[in-house]
């Protein structure tokens, strides 16, 4: 067995009373009666659970802002939330591959155990380019796409709070028109970009599902998971692409190092071409709970106005709510 297998099954036997891991973020409606106990992995999932569950659950998310999830090791804390749970929602599609023995075991303690990215039908997934027969695991990155996630989380709640349906269901109604609203505002303005200009380089290749939505073609310097690296030739070939189409931004993301991103903008000017980041995209995480970022559709809202203003389009400054910038 995998070193790292064999610690995080250690870890489980030996847990202490229920905590949370580093960046967790929590809802309570009632402390004296918090309803359902709710873990979720990252904060777009988050979001998504307390946008249905309301005030009836008590819900964490492991994962806070600036997390990379491919990246993300579950500290005794989350395994102690997880095993503690009542439902635990993550996104699954190999995402989160440190934390699948959690998972596992959580679903052997009887636990509900919901994967979330992968209720979607498989034809509507994308084929992974890092590894064989595995999916690109950024479906959030697509709005409509989403809400099949939306509608996995409503029915998980619903089975386990039949008494409370209705009001399950008026909530999901209410959050996917929300995104249904940010989706039709980026169809808008994203047409508006030039068609030359519809070049999306990026950090690592999160955003293939929004290219595949937009159509923009997508360019990441790593791969979908960050933990593959960036050799000299990709950069070199990226620094090719950039010069010869002329392609004005590129962007960084809050959870990937900057570091291959400022080597294209680097490599570029030695070939005479100037190329500016464009701003700072929410790939695999949203922003600081309590602003309009840190809700998944505004999460959405700043990618798509970030995007379009930087690569030539027309889209208003503070998006489509006039809440960018808004919050902590």
């Amino acid at each position: 067995m995998h070193p790292f297998r064999v610690l995080v099954l250690a870890l489980l036997l030996v847990l202490p009373a229920c905590g949370r891991g580093e960046g967790a973020t929590e809802s309570v409606a009632d402390s004296s009666d918090p309803g359902l106990t709710i873990v979720c992995t990252t904060g777009m999932i988050a979001d998504t659970v307390r946008a249905i569950v309301g005030d009836e659950a008590r819900v964490t998310a492991l994962m806070g802002p600036g997390t990379d999830p491919h990246l993300y090791a579950p500290t005794r804390s989350d395994l102690s939330a997880i095993l503690g749970a009542d439902i635990v929602f993550y996104n699954g599609l190999n995402l989160e591959g440190r934390m699948i023995d959690a998972f596992d075991r959580a679903r052997e303690s009887g636990k509900t155990v919901v994967a979330v990215a992968e209720s979607i039908d498989e034809t509507k997934l994308l084929a992974s380019t890092d590894y064989v027969d595995a999916y690109d695991p950024h479906v959030w990155m697509d709005p409509i796409l989403w809400l099949d996630v939306v509608d996995t989380v409503h029915a998980t709640l619903v089975e386990a709070r039949p008494d409370i349906a209705e009001s399950l269901g008026q909530r999901r109604n209410l959050y996917r028109q929300w995104i249904a609203d940010v989706h039709a505002y980026s169809q808008r303005v994203l047409e508006t970009v030039p068609l030359g200009s519809r070049v999306l380089v990026t950090a690592h290749d999160a955003f293939h599902y929004f290219g595949t939505r937009y159509d923009f073609e997508v360019v990441g310097i790593q791969g979908i998971s960050t933990e593959s690296e960036a050799g000299i030739r990709d950069i070199e070939r990226l620094v090719a692409m950039l010069v010869d189409r002329n392609i004005p931004a590129v962007f960084v993301e809050t959870t990937v190092s900057d570091r291959n991103i400022n080597a294209l903008i680097e490599g570029a000017a030695a070939r005479g071409h100037d190329v500016s980041i464009g701003g700072s995209l929410f790939s695999d995480a949203m922003g600081p709970e309590g602003a309009h970022t840190g809700r998944y559709p505004g999460m959405l809202d700043h990618n798509v106005t970030t995007i379009v203003r930087a690569l030539g389009g027309e889209a208003p400054e503070r998006g489509k709510s006039g809440q960018l910038g808004e919050g902590p």
